[in-house]
């Protein structure tokens, strides 16, 4: 067991360490060096005055709450038929699920850009939008799916039998019980949203930058303090995002009847 700890803390420390490099680094006092020069604030502050910064950052946000509320609704509506109904072709539409998610991201970034400059769909919001949110569906079905293949079907029979509609077996019995995956499969689309780079790099327009592509930019002229700092505040949202997910999708535990 304990030769099995040691191996795992290995590779965690292998995994981690450049990223506690990245935040080490953040708060040194030190504009180009590697060198440690002492602890400061000052990249972090700096950050607050970078107004180029603070768009992308908030057009980042707007897409990503967009793109991950829109893929969630669509997911729970495909992750419904796929569990709910038989009909032909089924299998096939769910494998094609994990095709996507398995697709590099470069093939998906270019197939969507021929796809819109053959529609003449102006390169922008939109196009980010609608790639953003295609990406993200097949994570949002398959989260949701998992927790609706742990659900007696009888429920929605019995429901059904006692005189409620369709609607009301969707709006009050199915989604209640799937509301933690649709949590979870929200946070993880936005996270998907705002970290994007390579599928935003080809749809993207020269008139609505996000974050991710600033960051880009701003590496291809040389790793500086204030990006450092920026990667360390993303890294802290990430972190905090996927522990909500994680902590929304775990089953709640059943208190046992005395």
């Amino acid at each position: 067991m304990a030769m099995k700890m040691s191996y795992l803390s290995l590779i965690y420390f292998f995994f981690y360490m450049p990223i506690f490099i990245l935040v080490l680094y953040s708060f040194n006092n030190a504009h180009y060096s590697l060198v440690w020069h002492g602890a400061t604030w000052h990249w972090y502050q700096a950050l607050f005055n970078d107004y180029d910064l603070w768009i992308a950052t908030w057009h980042s946000l707007i897409l990503g709450v967009l793109a991950a509320s829109a893929a969630m609704i669509i997911g729970l509506l495909t992750a419904t038929i796929l569990y709910r109904y038989e009909f032909f072709g089924r299998y096939l539409l769910n494998g094609l699920l994990f095709v996507m998610i398995l697709s590099p991201e470069i093939v998906m970034g270019v197939a969507l850009l021929i796809l819109f400059t053959t529609i003449q769909l102006p390169l922008g919001f939109i196009s980010l939008l609608l790639s953003h949110i295609s990406f993200c569906i097949p994570f949002v079905v398959v989260t949701i799916y998992s927790r609706l293949v742990g659900i007696d079907k009888n429920i929605f029979e019995a429901a059904k039998d006692l005189g409620a509609t369709d609607w009301i077996v969707f709006t009050r019995i199915l989604v209640p019980l799937v509301a933690p995956a649709l949590l979870a499969s929200w946070l993880l689309s936005f996270t998907l949203s705002l970290d994007d780079v390579i599928i935003s790099y080809f749809v993207a327009g020269p008139e609505f930058e996000i974050l991710p592509l600033r960051i880009y930019s701003l590496v291809r002229s040389g790793i500086k303090p204030e990006l450092n700092a920026l990667c360390s505040v993303l890294f802290v949202i990430t972190c905090a995002l996927v522990i909500l997910s994680q902590l929304a999708l775990r089953k709640p535990k059943t208190s046992e009847i005395n």
